[in-house]
């Protein structure tokens, strides 16, 4: 079961976004990173198709999982764990306040 998933509100940790939290957009599991939306962004050169204008973009670039933390509910960053319930479903709870981060 992974810790962050799409949808996630997340804080990143460590590099040039410390402190800053995103919106999961992406997880790539084998890579082991995830896009965050307005976070890690780097400009990229874009030739011209018939959709999209030539130009310089910005866009997000991949962040590793061990620089992100899932958000708790007053948006300070938690560790998660797996709670399994009595009817055998899996749940991830936040270590520090004990929510669950699933619906």
């Amino acid at each position: 079961m992974q810790k962050i998933r799409k949808g996630d509100s997340v804080v990143v940790l460590t590099g040039k976004d410390k402190g800053r939290t995103g919106e999961v957009i992406q997880v790539m599991p084998k890579e082991n990173r995830a896009l965050v939306r307005g976070i890690n962004m780097v400009k990229r050169h874009q030739r011209q198709t018939q959709t999209e204008q030539a130009g310089i973009v910005n866009k997000e670039a991949s962040v590793h999982l061990s620089n992100l933390a899932v958000a708790d509910s007053d948006g300070k960053p938690t560790r998660v764990g797996i709670k399994v319930n009595k009817d055998g479903t899996k749940v991830r709870v936040a270590k520090r306040s004990g929510d669950l981060i699933d619906g």
